[in-house]
């Protein structure tokens, strides 16, 4: 089996460290997760298709938007965002119980 191939802007992963907290060197531990959750970005799928991964790293969920070009993943997003958290608990059917 080949090895998947990651690819990103040098630029563009600064100012996703400085904005999110989260390289996207890390980001690739989303595409890990045998639970990971792959969606097509439909608002922003204009010229190119963009997708969300959606996986576990270290116990919190991670959303990387990246697009798919001749075999290599290219990642231009990553951050812990609730609304990633929410669908992959939705779709994991993983319920939380609120802590009193």
């Amino acid at each position: 089996m080949k090895e998947v191939q990651f690819e990103w802007d040098i630029q563009k992963d600064i100012v996703n460290r400085v904005k999110h907290g989260i390289s996207f060197y890390e980001a690739q531990r989303a595409f890990s997760d045998p639970h990971r959750i792959v969606a097509e970005d439909m608002a922003h799928s204009r010229r190119e298709k963009r997708y969300y991964c959606f996986g576990s790293v270290e116990d919190q969920i991670l959303t990387v938007r990246f697009i798919y070009r001749r075999g290599i993943i290219r990642i231009f997003g990553a951050g812990y965002w609730r609304k990633g958290k929410s669908l992959y608990e939705k779709e994991n059917k993983i319920h939380k119980r609120s802590h009193r």
